[in-house]
């Protein structure tokens, strides 16, 4: 299975230089369709897409991560870090099942 990465120009490069393949994206409408392609190709196993760029599509990025177990999605800070409003790991694990570890 293959990693894929959805982000800004800097972040798409960087993953690049280290054989993961990408896509640039600058828009909601451009990263809701980069997601969507990326979802049905089935040697994708983990997406990679920035904070920022999941923030714009949040409900795709939901609608993909809670109801299918492959590809696995992952959201990552951008060139600017770590937004600082994101919850932690155990607020996505509540989230999803309704468990407090």
């Amino acid at each position: 299975m293959k990693f894929f990465v959805i982000g800004d120009e800097e972040t798409v490069l960087g993953f690049h230089l280290v054989g993961i393949d990408g896509e640039i994206v600058d828009t909601p409408e451009q990263a809701r369709q980069s997601l969507e392609n990326a979802v049905q190709q089935s040697n994708v196993g983990v997406i990679l897409i920035t904070e920022r760029i999941a923030d714009g599509i949040r409900a795709d990025v939901n609608l993909y991560f809670y109801k299918m177990p492959v590809p696995l999605i992952i959201e990552i800070p951008d060139r600017y870090g770590a937004q600082e409003e994101r919850g932690t790991i155990r607020d996505v694990i509540r989230n999803a099942i309704g468990v407090h570890v």
